[in-house]
């Protein structure tokens, strides 16, 4: 079978990554190796610091780096998309596993809590892509987002100051790390040394990526506080290092977790998946648009969900993807995921060769790193154009910053899809309503609101209500007809514009049956135009047209505005002044 053939079988089952290698061109390889190279000097850093933000050893992050690109290279759809440990991430699973292990708690068995996390979220995402529920990541609004993720950067910003200054504090809340942090540094707990070596790294990661974006800041940071650390000993000072990495590569390794405590990773694990597909669809769609093509979000489940599973198997924890090292790939000419696989390579060697190679890699550095990340997941410029152009948008996403805040990134997370699928409610159940009319000049009938100045017809109003009509808005469909029927004198027809209308249930049609009595005991003929050959399907099955009358539906606006007017003599005319 030939490789074109084979790679074509793969895509077409389950392994879109492996179908890429099989019809790799010998001439994308450089430029995969230099930009998995240029990858690395960035994957190693980051790895480590985000391992410490979710409070397991840096080590882990470069395990978890390595299995996760090897992982999504064999079954990821995308060409391009760089995943690893992620700052988003890494909150969440400090939230879900330290609890579990407790203070001064065995770091083996936070590494297994964490490992047994990644091996569950990644069965999550696979059986969820498996099942083609790819739309779940949609259960987050861009809002509720924006929200979530700004209350995740001041969370993961105020957990890292300590670290800038040099000592550590224990606290379980947004409030308590505050409180702890002002009373550490009152104290005299902090260390200049620490202090200078963090606060200068910081500063000089921001201003690069803003001065010059193509230098790679972190690694530039990287080394110049290792050298730093060497020239003025900053060990004797008082800054903590991170010391001689473990050599070699992890072991296979299934983690011995009790069920009592799997119980209780389910839910971070199911958190985790949901932002973890949200961040990664985002992202592979927007690195997908430059290329013209199109994203698979079932397959990017899968691809991801075995990526994670990877990583849990070799003493890792939960992955996601990263717009900023996959922006760093697509800069230095990465062509497929042999870039990822570069990059793999390289740690591995790093890990078997050289683990000294950090030794001397100050921890406010690292701190340093998370922070400058941190900043990077903040939207303030959404937010304001929320404020300015949609203020119902910015309150959600107000609502799910304090929801991070209060009550810490794993109920933040819940409170973000509530406030998503609630204003999904809120908007079917008052969805938009208006009153048609004419305006002189212009074909079709149109928004009062937006032409106050429209005609109408006397005797007779059109309202155009903008959604399906079901139990949850049934009342508020019969209230507003209801209110045009007795909002002006000897009106004789309420025709429906009901091309909106997508569909209708049990609940609204035994309203619109009893709504038409009512009406109709006013003198007032209740109308329906335009209405969808489905939706007037399940009314005939509901026995709703023969009791209303096949009379009152019209196939077009302008049939039912015609048969008015042939039976009343209305006219159009103009609004009174003031009304």
């Amino acid at each position: 079978m030939t490789g074109h053939r084979m790679a074509g079988r793969l895509e077409s089952t389950f392994a879109p990554g492996l179908a890429t290698l099989f019809s790799y061109e010998a001439r994308w390889l450089p430029k995969d190796v230099v930009a998995g190279l240029v990858l690395t000097a960035l994957l190693v850093p980051q790895g480590m610091a985000y391992a410490e933000l979710a409070g397991l050893p840096a080590i882990t992050g470069l395990y978890t780096s390595i299995l996760c690109l090897l992982g999504y290279a064999l079954f990821g759809p995308s060409r391009i998309l760089v995943l690893g440990p992620d700052s988003a991430l890494g909150p969440m699973i400090a939230a879900t596993v330290l609890p579990l292990v407790g203070a001064n708690g065995d770091p083996a068995r936070a590494v297994a809590l964490a490992s047994a996390l990644a091996l569950m979220t990644g069965t999550i995402t696979v059986l969820a892509g498996i099942g083609k529920l790819g739309f779940v990541a949609d259960l987050i609004s861009k809002p509720t987002m924006i929200g979530y993720m700004n209350g995740l950067a001041l969370t993961i910003l105020v957990g890292q100051l300590p670290k800038i200054f040099g000592f550590s504090v224990d606290a379980d809340s947004f409030l308590g790390e505050i409180a702890a942090f002002v009373g550490g540094v009152s104290s005299g707990e902090m260390v200049p040394a620490a202090l200078a070596i963090g606060a200068g790294g910081l500063i000089l990661i921001l201003a690069l990526q803003r001065v010059a974006p193509r230098i790679p800041g972190v690694l530039v940071v990287v080394v110049l506080s290792i050298i730093a650390a060497g020239v003025f000993g900053l060990a004797a000072r008082g800054v903590a290092l991170v010391g001689v990495l473990p050599q070699g590569f992890p072991p296979l390794t299934v983690p011995h977790v009790g069920l009592s405590d799997l119980a209780l990773l389910v839910g971070g694990a199911f958190g985790i998946a949901l932002v973890s597909l949200a961040d990664t669809i985002s992202t592979s769609t927007a690195f997908a648009a430059r290329a013209g093509r199109t994203v698979d979000g079932n397959r990017e489940m899968t691809g991801i969900g075995v990526a994670n599973i990877a990583a849990g198997l070799f003493q890792g924890f939960p992955v996601s993807t990263s717009g900023s090292r996959t922006a760093v790939a697509e800069q230095a000419g990465a062509k497929t995921q042999v870039t990822g696989l570069v990059g793999a390579a390289a740690i591995t060697l790093i890990l078997l060769l050289a683990p000294g190679l950090l030794r001397n890699l100050p921890q406010p550095t690292l701190a340093a790193v998370v922070i400058a990340a941190s900043l990077s997941l903040s939207d303030i410029p959404g937010t304001l154009r929320l404020f300015r152009v949609r203020r119902t948008e910015f309150y959600l996403s107000i609502a799910a910053f304090a929801g991070v805040v209060a009550f810490g990134v794993l109920l933040g997370i819940l409170v973000a899809v509530a406030l998503s699928i609630g204003n999904v409610f809120r908007r079917a159940w008052w969805p938009y309503q208006t009153i048609l009319g004419r305006v002189p000049g212009i074909p079709g009938y149109h928004d009062i609101r937006s032409y106050p100045h429209a005609e109408q017809l006397t005797g007779c109003r059109i309202f155009r209500f903008d959604a399906p009509v079901f139990f949850a808005n049934a009342r508020t469909f019969r209230e507003q007809v209801i209110r045009i029927a007795h909002s002006a004198p000897h009106l004789t027809w309420i025709i429906i514009a009901a091309e909106p209308i997508t569909d209708v249930d049990t609940t609204a049609a035994d309203m619109l049956r009893d709504l038409d009595r009512t009406v109709s005991a006013s003198g007032i003929a209740l109308v329906f135009a335009e209405m969808k050959d489905p939706v007037r399907g399940k009314l005939d099955r509901y026995e709703l047209i023969p009791t209303m009358g096949p009379s009152h539906f019209f196939p077009t606006l302008d049939a039912a505005i015609d048969a008015f007017r042939k039976q009343t003599g209305g006219q159009w005319v103009p609004p009174r002044p003031g009304a």
